[in-house]
């Protein structure tokens, strides 16, 4: 469980890596609340913001499906946020 915020971050991060034009300006940082919710914050260039939000929210909704999916294994509960 200890590696498990890293994991998920590293999926989010293949996710959101193809979709954004500067590379450069992603930052993905993960951690741990104190009842065991990974927190994902995902800090892109304004400009790509909009792609990474998608048309009234689906591509968000849809990375933190996978998310979700993904920490489901361990039933860990995880949350994917867009720092701007």
């Amino acid at each position: 469980m200890a590696d498990q915020p890293t994991e998920i971050a590293s999926l989010v991060e293949c996710i959101v890596a193809p979709l954004i034009d500067h590379k450069d300006d992603l930052q993905i940082s993960s951690s741990v609340s104190p009842e065991g919710v990974v927190l994902v914050e995902v800090k892109v260039n304004e400009e790509d913001a909009g792609k990474i939000i998608g048309r009234q929210g689906r591509v968000i909704k849809s990375i933190r499906t996978l998310a979700r999916a993904a920490a489901s294994r361990t039933n860990t509960h995880v949350e994917v946020e867009i720092i701007e």
